[in-house]
C-alpha cells in the first residue's frame, strides 16, 4: 500500500571512485562533495532551496574533512544558505546511516526533501587520524585489535581458506570490468572536475579501481596483518577516495514537484555484535531488517554487501545462505573500492539501477563497521 509519507529514492549519483594515489588524490574533499552534490540537483532541475537538510556521512572528521564538512559542501555547491547540513559517523555504514535518518524524517512527517551523501578523501585524510590514544577503560572491558585483525579471526571461526578469498576477490574484480565494459555504472556515475599534479583540472568520469588480475598474482601477495595469515591487499578493501548522493522525498512532495519514484525505502536496521570479532554484525543486520520488512530471503532480488574483507562476505554468505549469483553482482568494495563515508550510499544507488535494469524488485544493502556494528536497508523498486 502506497502512502503520501513513504520515504522514496528520487535519484542517486556518485563520483568515479579513485585508486591510492589516483586521479581523486589531489582534489579536497568538501571540492569533490560539493561537485556530486550539484550534479545532483541539476540533472534533476531541481530548485535547491527546496532541499531541507544535507546529510552527509564522513568517517574521518578531521583537517579538510572536519568543520562539518555536509554544512561546507553545500555551500561550496552553490546551495541556498537556508539549506542546513549535518555530518554523522558511524564509520564505514556512514552514508547508510544518513539514508536511513533521511527515510526516518520523512516517514515521520518532519521532512519533505532530504538529501543523503558521503564522502571520504582516504588519500588526503589518512583513516585513523581522528582517533588519539585509546581508552584505558575500553581496553580493560574488550579485546580491540585492528580490523585486519578481526578479519584473519573471521576466516579462521569459519574455516575459510587463502584461495577461496582470492577467488572471491577475484570474482569482484572481474564483475567489475565487466560491468564496466557494459556501460552499466555510467548512468549512476557523474564526472567530476580533478586537479591534476601541474594544478591544471581535468574530468575524471570512470572508476580506475577495479583492475586486471589472476589468481597467480594474488596468491603472490603477503599477509597484511599476520606473518601466517591469509588477509592480503588483494582480498581487501583499499585506499579510495569517492562522494555519492541520494535525493530522498515524501511520496506526496515528489508527485507535487512532478518526479517519478525510483523505490521506496523499505525497511532500516542496526545490529551490534562482539567488538573484536568486529565485522559480522551484517548477519544478525540482515536477519534483522528481513524481519521489519516482513520478506523473506527469497524475496530479495540483489544484496549489496560491503566488501571491506572477502573474508567477511563468505561468512555471512554461509550464515545468510543467499543465492550468490544475487550477491555484489557487478563486483563490490575489493574493486570498485571503499571510501568509507561514501560507500553507503554507493552501494544504494549501484544496487538501485541494478534493480531497474534487471526489472527487479527488492534489494537489501548492508556495511561492515567497526567495533562491532552493522547497518542495514531494504530499498523496493517502483514500476
Amino acid at each position: 500500500m502506497k502512502a503520501e509519507n513513504d520515504a522514496v529514492i528520487v535519484d542517486a549519483v556518485r563520483s568515479p571512485m579513485g585508486k591510492k594515489k589516483g586521479t581523486l588524490s589531489l582534489t579536497r574533499p568538501d571540492e569533490l562533495a560539493a561537485q556530486v552534490l550539484r550534479a545532483l540537483v541539476e540533472r534533476n532541475r531541481l530548485d535547491p532551496s527546496l532541499v531541507e537538510d544535507v546529510k552527509m556521512g564522513c568517517v574521518t572528521q578531521v583537517g579538510e574533512q572536519g568543520g562539518n564538512i555536509a554544512r561546507l559542501a553545500s555551500l561550496l555547491a552553490g546551495f541556498p544558505v537556508e539549506v542546513c547540513g549535518v555530518t554523522s559517523n558511524r564509520a564505514c555504514g556512514s552514508s547508510l546511516e544518513t539514508l536511513n535518518q533521511a527515510a526516518h524524517e520523512i516517514i515521520a512527517g518532519m521532512s519533505d526533501v532530504v538529501i543523503a551523501a558521503g564522502v571520504e578523501s582516504m588519500n588526503r585524510v589518512p583513516i585513523g587520524s581522528d582517533v588519539t590514544a585509546p581508552n584505558a577503560k575500553l581496553l580493560d572491558l574488550y579485546e580491540i585489535i585492528p580490523q585486519g585483525v578481526s578479519a584473519e579471526r573471521i576466516a579462521q571461526k569459519w574455516g575459510l581458506s587463502r584461495l577461496e578469498l582470492d577467488t572471491y576477490s577475484l570474482n569482484s574484480h572481474e564483475k567489475a570490468l565487466k560491468a564496466q565494459a557494459a556501460n552499466r555504472f555510467a548512468a549512476e556515475i557523474v564526472p567530476v572536475r580533478a586537479v591534476s599534479p601541474d594544478g591544471s583540472l581535468v574530468d575524471f568520469r570512470s572508476d580506475e579501481t577495479p583492475r586486471v588480475t589472476n589468481l597467480e598474482k594474488m596468491a603472490a601477495l603477503k599477509p597484511s596483518f599476520l606473518p601466517e595469515g591469509v588477509i592480503t591487499a588483494g582480498n581487501s578493501s583499499s585506499i579510495n577516495d569517492g562522494a555519492s548522493a541520494v535525493l530522498l522525498m515524501s511520496r506526496k512532495r515528489a508527485a507535487q514537484l512532478g518526479y517519478k519514484p525510483r523505490a521506496r525505502v523499505g525497511a532500516t536496521a542496526v545490529a551490534g555484535d562482539d567488538p573484536t570479532l568486529m565485522l559480522t554484525a551484517i548477519i544478525p543486520a540482515t536477519r534483522k531488517v528481513l524481519q521489519k520488512a516482513n520478506l523473506t530471503l527469497g524475496d530479495i532480488d540483489l544484496f549489496e554487501v560491503n566488501e571491506a574483507f572477502a573474508s567477511v562476505v563468505l561468512a555471512w554468505e554461509r550464515e545468510i545462505k543467499p543465492d550468490p549469483d544475487k550477491v555484489n553482482v557487478n563486483g563490490g568494495a575489493i574493486a570498485l573500492g571503499h571510501p568509507l563515508g561514501a560507500s553507503g550510499a554507493r552501494l544504494i544507488t549501484t544496487m538501485l539501477y541494478e534493480l531497474e535494469r534487471r526489472s527487479a524488485r527488492f534489494g537489501l544493502a548492508t556495511l561492515c563497521i567497526k567495533d562491532g556494528m552493522a547497518v542495514a536497508t531494504i530499498i523496493e523498486r517502483e514500476e
